[in-house]
């Protein structure tokens, strides 16, 4: 299942936010060096941390049309993981960080 607040629209060349809450199978099968690899490959900004039991949070900033691409990577996941659910929010940018990083609380 996936929910998403996609209020957000962007003019050209501006830079997005996404925040996406994953449920599953996504704690000790490199869910998280997963996601940042694609983030690094992508040129995105940001940063994925465990949340308890089974989930897993990541925040990227970029090009929207790249952040849609780092979407469904995400949605897929490595193969050794599960995804049940996939919760979507679109945000304003923040700019927090300068590379993407595993964030460990």
């Amino acid at each position: 299942m996936i929910a998403e607040n996609k209020g957000t629209s962007f003019e050209k060349n501006e830079i997005g936010r996404i925040r996406i809450l994953v449920t599953g199978r996504v704690q000790g099968v490199g869910f998280r060096a997963f996601v940042q690899q694609v983030a690094e490959d992508l040129g995105l900004t940001g940063w994925v941390r465990n949340l308890g039991y089974d989930q897993v949070e990541t925040v990227a900033e970029g090009d929207p049309e790249v952040l849609e691409r780092f979407l469904r990577s995400v949605q897929a996941g490595p193969r050794s993981s599960r995804i049940d659910d996939v919760q979507v929010q679109w945000e304003p940018p923040l700019s927090e960080t300068s590379h993407f990083e595993v964030r460990y609380r």
